[in-house]
């Protein structure tokens, strides 16, 4: 069968920055296998199959797949289906007002704004399904630093400390000194389970080094266990980064934004708008937001 597809760059305003995204529209009849087959075909950080809703309230059903699995939830796939499904369906409503679009996934439905910007990509955000959680302990300094390439002396930044948080999807978060160790990393596959446990863990490394005047994190993700050598933006992990901040940093109660700079090693730069809502001390909620351009269209056989 004939299935339409679009690929766009998500939290870039630029075509061919950011992070790669496939979407195949009209995926009733493709069971999971199948999926899983497209996209190890695309070769993307993620592809998103698009199905009738489940409740005829909401926008869409989707699915999320790297070329290895299936995730439940995801940042750029929910960016971008959200801003293409606004685009094809509502282009009029869209370039007069915001649109709220609501994406059922495996972790729940998830509530996107998409708005209209004269002149520059559409952009959207959304409210993260679930507040971060911490997850279990991960290897020591030495077997983090051997499973990334670095040394031990790389590894920690201003009392932060490796953890791992989830809010849908857990990571492995890594402090490391500055940008400089940042650009030294890659994975080491042969140290990964000694170093992030028996799970499929992606290590998410971040320092407050950002190369931007205006941005506050620099962050690389790698995650060989999802098939993903490196990703070039995260936004599930940018999710559950809010539990990192909120366990380190303690910010005073309030709104907060922060920008996460990612991919810039991979020459795909890529801006993730992190909003925090803080209240006697507790992340009460948190979104996450970017930009997404269309590069691409045709049809896939399947």
């Amino acid at each position: 069968m004939r299935r339409k597809f679009h690929t766009l760059d998500v939290f870039t305003n630029e075509p061919l920055t950011g992070n790669p995204l496939a979407v195949v529209l009209d995926s009733d009849g493709l069971d999971t296998a199948r999926m899983q087959a497209v996209a190890r075909e695309f070769n993307l950080s993620e592809t998103v199959f698009v199905f009738a809703p489940r409740d005829p309230v909401n926008t869409a059903h989707i699915r999320i797949f790297t070329p290895a699995q299936e995730l439940p939830f995801a940042g750029h796939p929910t960016v971008g289906a959200a801003i293409l499904l606004a685009e094809l369906r509502a282009p009029e409503i869209l370039a007069r007002e915001d649109i709220s679009v609501v994406l059922e996934e495996e972790v729940g439905p998830v509530t996107c704004t998409v708005r209209h910007l004269k002149g520059a990509a559409a952009r959207a955000s959304f409210g993260i399904p679930r507040l971060p959680e911490p997850g279990p302990a991960i290897g020591p300094p030495d077997a983090i630093a051997a499973a990334l390439g670095l040394n031990v002396a790389d590894i920690g930044l201003a009392g932060h400390d490796p953890t791992v948080f989830t809010a849908g999807v857990p990571f492995a978060f890594v402090p490391v000194a500055g940008r400089g160790a940042i650009g030294r990393a890659k994975p080491v596959t042969a140290h990964w389970q000694t170093a992030f446990g028996g799970g499929r863990l992606s290590a998410y490394l971040y320092c407050n080094e950002p190369e931007g005047k205006a941005h506050h994190w620099r962050a690389r993700m790698f995650g060989p266990e999802f098939g993903i050598v490196e990703d070039p933006a995260t936004g599930s992990a940018a999710a559950a980064f809010a539990g990192v901040v909120m366990a380190y940093d303690k910010p005073a109660d309030g709104d907060h934004t922060l920008i996460i700079e990612q991919g810039f090693e991979m020459g795909r730069p890529s801006l993730i708008t992190l909003g925090l809502d803080v209240s006697g001390g507790k992340l009460t909620s948190a979104s996450i937001g970017g930009h997404a351009v269309m590069v691409a269209q045709g049809f896939i056989d399947v």
